[in-house]
């Protein structure tokens, strides 16, 4: 337990409550991840969190006094009860867990809790996901109540100590049996545990210190994200009861298929059809990149040229390395690999179904009819070596 919680809150160690509260509300205003602008502003804004769940907290802040930590189980080892025959038994914390008494019996339970964690879902296109954007977020969330602050009290009041457990936060039940009296302690039922009641909540919050309100936040996606991926922002999600720290938000990313590319890990796949005659002459072919997708790219990377080989088969594939998508918080980027899918033509007229069969025949393929068509003479024969096999 390194942390000096009274040093990250700046007060002394005999602050009241609301001085602790007072420094907790400053700082974390000026270090929210919304307005502040310190690289190392998000871990700060946690450890003031986290100091003041401790501090705020009667229970967690006597264990924290008293070199314990309030946040791992207390001061471990041993028993923390025990019990007497002074007219009978206190079995401390284990008559509680077998009665329901839970935590009670350890004083009045803080109003200021960590709000939760919250998960939304952000879409992305693939270029987006590949090159990396900054993207408005809707995120709807508890909030600081803005006419209470978090008190939970109307204005002009605050709350006052529970006249049923006298603010200790729990009551004791005896029941006589043949061991004698068994004392079992469990949290008071009409202040909750907190020792202390609101007899005049908030009218905007209700007394919880927070409400529901929606608001647009933007959020900023690395290079080479793929579905399933999380961004982690601190102190982001649903803002704790009694005006407590804000817990994280984490932001699932799911990324839209593309009409044209195929991600496979960091690579791109591509389809591209070529007629059977460029594929047996060879050609050059253009095929549109992932940049082609972002509106500022340089008409230069917008396509990429590919030299189709003579005599390339359908199904051939050709990789064309730097072109697919970066790597994740690392350098390089993988393949954009294209597979060129010969066609063959259905329709075909008289004269091209002619030149086809004389093709056929300076090859020796097989004829339509199954027969195999000996060497002759006709206008492809001048492309005989160029068609030969080799």
């Amino acid at each position: 337990m390194a942390a000096d919680y009274y040093e990250t809150l700046g007060v002394s160690r005999d602050a009241s409550p609301e001085q602790i509260k007072k420094a907790y509300r400053q700082l974390a205003m000026k270090l929210h991840p919304d307005v502040a602008t310190e690289p190392d502003a998000g871990e700060r804004f946690k450890a003031v969190a986290e100091a003041y769940e401790v501090l705020a907290d009667p229970k967690k802040k006597d264990l924290y006094d008293r070199g314990a930590d309030p946040l791992g189980g207390g001061l471990g080892g041993g028993f923390s009860g025990g019990f007497t025959n002074q007219g009978g038994f206190d079995f401390g914390n284990l008559v509680d867990a077998m009665f329901g008494g839970g935590q009670a019996g350890r004083g009045p339970r803080s109003r200021v809790r960590r709000g939760q964690d919250a998960l939304v879902r952000l879409d992305l296109e693939l270029a987006e996901a590949a090159f990396g954007v900054t993207k408005p977020l809707r995120v709807d969330t508890a909030v600081l109540c803005p006419l209470c602050q978090g008190s939970g009290a109307q204005e002009g009041s605050e709350p006052v100590e529970c006249r049923t457990c006298h603010g200790q936060g729990d009551v004791t039940h005896v029941q006589r049996s043949f061991l004698g009296d068994i004392r079992t302690t469990q949290p008071c039922p009409t202040c909750g545990g907190y020792g202390s009641v609101i007899p005049n909540p908030c009218p905007e919050c209700s007394g919880d210190g927070r409400v529901r309100s929606a608001r647009t936040i933007n959020v900023k996606i690395p290079a080479g994200v793929s579905t399933g991926n999380r961004i982690h922002l601190a102190a982001h999600g649903e803002v704790g009861a009694g005006g407590g720290p804000a817990g994280d938000l984490y932001v699932e990313l799911v990324v839209a298929p593309h009409e044209i590319f195929r991600r496979e890990g960091d690579d791109l796949e591509v389809t591209v059809r070529i007629p059977m005659t460029a594929a047996a002459l060879g050609t050059e072919v253009t095929v549109q990149t992932l940049e082609g997708d972002l509106p500022d790219t340089d008409d230069e990377d917008r396509e990429v040229r590919v030299t189709v080989a003579p005599g390339t088969q359908s199904g051939t594939r050709v990789a064309l390395d730097g072109w697919g998508v970066p790597k994740l918080r690392s350098n390089g980027r993988g393949e954009l690999g294209v597979t060129l899918l010969v066609q063959t033509p259905t329709r075909i007229d008289d004269e091209q179904r002619e030149l086809l069969r004389q093709l056929a025949e300076l090859r020796e393929e097989t004829a339509p009819d199954g027969t195999v068509q000996k060497q002759g003479r006709g206008v492809f024969g001048r492309l005989r070596h160029a068609f030969a096999d080799r």
